[in-house]
Formats: C-alpha cells, sequence, structure tokens
C-alpha cells in the first residue's frame, strides 16, 4: 500500500512548555532541522499551499478538510532558487488564485520514537507541538491511536478542532496585521 496519508495531532501550547519540549527533544531525540517557513495558502477549493524554507519551495496540496487528523497529501518540490518561489506564486496568480493567508514559521522538526514531532512558532499565531506519522490507508487510525498516546506522554492535551478553527479563521481574518 501507499504511504501518502499524514497522520497528525496538534496542541497549541504556552512559550514556557515550548522551551521545556525544544530542551527535552534536543536530549532525547533526533534533530532533523531547524526552518524557517513562509507559507502561502492559495483561495481555492482544494487546501493548496505554496511554502519556501532554508532548503527550497514546494507546492503542496492536502485533500479533505483543513485539521482533519487524517489526510492524503501530494508534494512537489522546487530547488533553493528564490526565484522559484516567486514563480510558484505568479503561476497560481496568474491561473486566478490569490493569495489567502501568509504564514511565517519557525520550525524544530525532531525524530523521536518513530513519529515527526514538530515545535512551531508562528509568528501572530502561537506556539504548536505537532506529531506526525505518513501512513497507508489501513494503518492511519493506528497511528493516530499512536500519537495521542506520544501526547498524554509528554503530558500535553491536545487542543480541539473547534479551538484551532476559532484561532484559524481568527487569523485568517487578521493575519496582515498580525504579521
Amino acid at each position: 500500500m501507499t504511504k501518502n496519508i499524514e497522520v497528525e495531532i496538534r496542541s497549541f501550547i504556552p512559550e514556557e512548555k515550548y522551551n521545556e519540549l525544544l530542551d527535552f527533544f534536543k536530549q532525547n531525540a533526533e534533530l532533523k532541522k531547524e526552518d524557517f517557513q513562509e507559507t502561502h495558502y492559495f483561495d481555492c477549493e482544494q487546501d493548496l499551499r505554496i511554502q519556501k524554507n532554508n532548503s527550497g519551495s514546494k507546492i503542496w496540496l492536502k485533500k479533505g478538510k483543513l485539521h482533519d487528523d487524517t489526510r492524503e497529501e501530494i508534494e512537489i518540490h522546487t530547488s533553493s532558487d528564490e526565484n522559484n518561489f516567486e514563480n510558484l506564486e505568479k503561476l497560481f496568480n496568474t491561473l486566478g488564485h490569490n493569495v489567502e493567508i501568509k504564514w511565517l514559521r519557525k520550525r524544530n522538526q525532531f525524530i523521536w520514537k518513530g513519529i515527526t514531532v514538530c515545535l512551531d512558532y508562528t509568528k501572530g499565531y502561537g506556539y504548536i507541538i505537532e506529531l506526525e506519522k505518513i501512513s497507508d490507508e489501513e494503518n492511519k487510525e493506528k497511528a493516530l491511536e499512536e500519537l495521542k498516546l506520544r501526547l498524554r506522554e509528554l503530558n500535553i492535551e491536545e487542543t480541539p478542532k473547534e479551538v484551532f478553527n476559532e484561532k484559524y479563521n481568527y487569523y485568517k481574518e487578521n493575519w496582515r496585521n498580525l504579521i
């Protein structure tokens, strides 16, 4: 089976917990990367995005609804040439898609107990921990249960989807002032 299902859970955390977890994972996990990411969401029916980060740019589409626990993901990576990101934005603008939201995020990504852990600070949005595993369709529920177990192991409660949706909608309306 193809492993193309992103299984993830996330929680908002206070800055103090973020710093505590950053220290914990630096000692108890493998640091995969420290990254700065600028992500643009487009105003179309699908969850279509482009991103510029330390290693290059990418286009990606996430099927399903925003904040779903499991979604199919399609990614296309480009080189680190600065013009690629600008050209991607021009391409989608030319096709009639405008930038709906911009995100500026500092990400620390670790591998811990076989899962990907991201500690994020997103300007104007907050501190977030995200646990992720890539799965196939058949094993996605099992992967989700493992992520929930790991989150509890860190003494963190999963933030309800309603809270994420409320904060997302607020950010969507106010991101220009928040960043």
